[in-house]
């Protein structure tokens, strides 16, 4: 089995989450009347397709300028620069060419000539985008190298801390042959430079001793960088919290507790609320803030939805439809919607990822695995 087939197809399994009801731990706070919250959810207006996103995306992957660069991606979080210049984060990734039929040749590691990476960047200049990865043209490699052949990083949110840029990664890791023997591992981030984005300056532990994966979205609100994890166990999702005192995931973390406190230790990090994906986020709309995920609770589900609260630590209640994904049917699935607030758009722009349960559709379209982006307003 591949290293394409042993990543890309599990992964696109284990997001996507099964019926669960609420776990008795949840934190007990969570599940209070939430009036306050109540108070600044907002009602969705409308949900329109980003053209402008959607078009370049398109354009890019099938332009065949260069042979070295993105075609296809999951992941899809984003960051403004200090330049202005917008970096999209992606996990496994395809590069290379796009035949005129709308397919690609099979991965290196199946005898065609697509390079597939577990993760990498590209850069938005002016309406154009490039890819960055490491390695050379002939020979490109990710941008956070594995320790070995055993494990991989795919990609979480990222920040910027005094002009660095702070992208985070959790490495999972094989061991065993099956197609189901693979597992998280760690969290870590890694410091790049902003002009020098192929490969990390260096690369720092996060707290990994509680089964949570670190970050499925950052806010930076009232001082604190809040980061988001997700407790995945597969039938069921739950939500964490955690926050560093400044901009820099390098500081002193502090755990949101069950009684709605903060805690340095990591055991005390609570279950918030069950439903949400891997990758989720929180972002100050008006006077709240509202966490835009996709619905977990079902299987399958193509349904994103919104959640508010008045604070950035919950709770988050008032679920609200806010878009029902078009390309699900079939083997085609989709997952871990999340927003870019800092990306121009009608509304607040989000991404959306869309897969395939057989890995060939990956060659025969090469449409299925690229990111989506819609345009959602409130009030």
């Amino acid at each position: 089995m591949t290293r394409f087939r042993s990543a890309l197809a599990p992964l696109a399994i284990a997001l996507i989450g099964l019926t669960a009801a609420p776990h008795p731990a949840l934190a007990a706070w969570q599940e209070q009347p939430a009036t306050a919250a109540a108070s600044c959810a907002q009602p969705v207006r409308g949900v329109t397709t980003d053209a402008r996103l959607t078009s370049l995306f398109t354009n890019y992957g099938n332009d065949n300028s260069r042979l070295d660069d993105w075609t296809g991606a999951d992941g899809t979080y984003s960051l403004r620069l200090p330049s202005g210049q917008e970096l999209w984060v992606f996990s496994d990734t395809f590069l290379g060419q796009v035949n005129p039929d709308g397919s690609r040749p099979p991965v290196v590691e199946e005898g065609g000539t697509t390079v597939f990476l577990n993760n990498s960047f590209a850069v938005e200049r002016g309406g154009r985008l490039s890819t960055i990865h490491d390695g050379t043209a002939r020979k490109p490699t990710a941008v956070m190298p594995p320790r070995d052949a055993n494990h991989w990083f795919w990609a979480g949110d990222a920040t910027l801390a005094s002009g660095i840029v702070e992208v985070t990664y959790q490495e999972y890791e094989r061991y065993g042959t099956g197609a189901w023997d693979w597992r998280w591992h760690r969290n870590v981030v890694a410091r790049f430079l902003p002009g020098r984005l192929e490969q990390p300056i260096s690369v720092h532990d996060l707290p990994s001793g509680h089964a949570v994966a670190w970050a499925s979205g950052m806010l930076k609100d009232g001082g604190y960088t809040y980061v988001y994890g997700v407790e995945d166990l597969g039938s069921a999702k739950y939500m964490h919290l955690a926050r560093v005192r400044g901009q820099s995931l390098l500081g002193d973390w502090e755990f949101r507790t069950a009684g709605g406190t903060w805690s340095p230790n990591e055991a005390d990090s609570a279950r918030m609320m069950t439903g949400v994906a891997n990758e989720y986020s929180v972002s100050k709309v008006g006077s709240g803030y509202v966490l835009i995920t996709h619905d977990t609770t079902v299987a399958l589900n193509p349904n994103i939805v919104a959640y508010f609260s008045c604070s950035p630590a919950g709770p988050f209640t008032g679920k609200q439809h806010v878009y029902t994904t078009p390309e699900t049917s079939g083997n085609i699935f989709t997952y871990n919607a999340h927003a870019h607030p800092e990306v121009d758009g009608d509304g607040l722009v989000v991404s959306y990822n869309v897969n395939s349960f057989v890995n060939t559709d990956h060659y025969h379209d090469v449409s299925i695995y690229r990111p989506r982006f819609l345009d959602v307003s409130f009030g």
